[in-house]
């Protein structure tokens, strides 16, 4: 069953057509990546679906409700982390997770929450006197204290250093494991790749493509890397004609592949009935990040938004 369900959403501003027929859904406990260059209509179609953006048309669903027409029952049961949030600089993390705790019928215990995204040491501190990455993660414990079904998180590592983007990974991880249903927006290529069940990539107010991202270099076309040591006394005109894009330098051998198991199979036979080993032999998948900008910069790629 879907928990968040998008069909056909659009929105225009003028001539500028921001969401452009989108169609989506996410399931229970799913974590979905929403990515997309600057302009592609993620943030627009994300603020709807935390109903705080008008939509010109089309259907939006979220635990069952209408965003613009949800209410309090709806906000009680959705956690936002926005991309950057104001404080009121003379309160504590402590004082504001209180605060902001009792918005919510059953939230999370603030202790918990205080551990959960490390600020135990500035629980007590003047919101004034917190770093960047500091201030983040305090973003991240409002969007969670109220121990949310569905948790939005738009570029919620912002600012953060590398042991703090694990931690958080590690904390996203585990809201997912207890129920949560989750999408996130970011810019990090990792952080999709370590994070997400499934990425949809918008571009130009439109899904461009979604799935996992095998998926994704599937549907992009985008080819696998196989390299090995050249055989000593083998030249490269001795290599099958497999994969693509054949390149030897000094005495290693790339070739690009769409069906790499194939061919590492006729290189491995061709190496066995000469008595050949092929030494370092590896294979490399595209990165997402290969596939994103492969999607975004050639645009559409022939499938059809969910």
């Amino acid at each position: 069953m879907a928990v968040i369900e998008v069909r056909d959403l659009r929105k225009s501003y003028g001539d500028v057509h921001a969401v452009d027929g989108v169609s989506l859904a996410i399931g229970e406990q799913e974590l979905v990546a929403l990515l997309g260059p600057n302009g592609a209509g993620k943030t627009t179609t994300v603020e709807i679906l935390e109903g705080y953006r008008s939509r010109d048309g089309g259907e939006a669903s979220v635990l069952g409700f209408d965003p613009a027409r949800g209410g309090r029952s709806f906000r009680e049961r959705i956690g936002i982390v926005l991309q950057e949030a104001g404080f009121e600089d003379a309160f504590t993390p402590r004082e504001l997770l209180r605060l902001q705790a009792g918005y919510y019928p059953h939230p999370r215990p603030v202790a918990e929450v205080i551990e959960m995204v490390g600020l135990e040491d500035k629980a007590d501190a003047r919101v004034k006197t917190l770093s960047g990455g500091q201030r983040r993660r305090l973003d991240l414990a409002l969007g969670i204290v109220g121990d949310p079904d569905v948790l939005f998180l738009d570029e919620p590592t912002t600012g953060f250093d590398p042991s703090a983007r694990r931690r958080a990974w590690d904390l996203v991880d585990r809201l997912r494991d207890l129920g949560t249903t989750i999408l996130l927006t970011t810019h990090y290529m990792d952080e999709a790749e370590h994070l997400a069940d499934r990425v949809v990539v918008m571009n130009r107010g439109v899904v461009v493509a979604e799935g996992t991202q095998d998926q994704l270099a599937a549907l992009a076309g985008a080819e696998a890397i196989v390299s090995f040591r050249l055989p000593e006394g083998s030249e490269a005109g001795d290599i099958p004609a497999v994969g693509s894009g054949v390149r030897v330098a000094g005495n290693t051998v790339e070739l690009r592949s769409v069906s790499p198991t194939a061919d590492i199979h006729v290189l491995s036979a061709w190496a066995m009935d000469r008595g050949l080993e092929l030494a370092d032999l590896s294979l490399s998948r595209p990165s997402l990040e290969d596939v994103y900008l492969q999607l975004t910069e050639g645009g559409p790629v022939g499938v059809e938004p969910a």
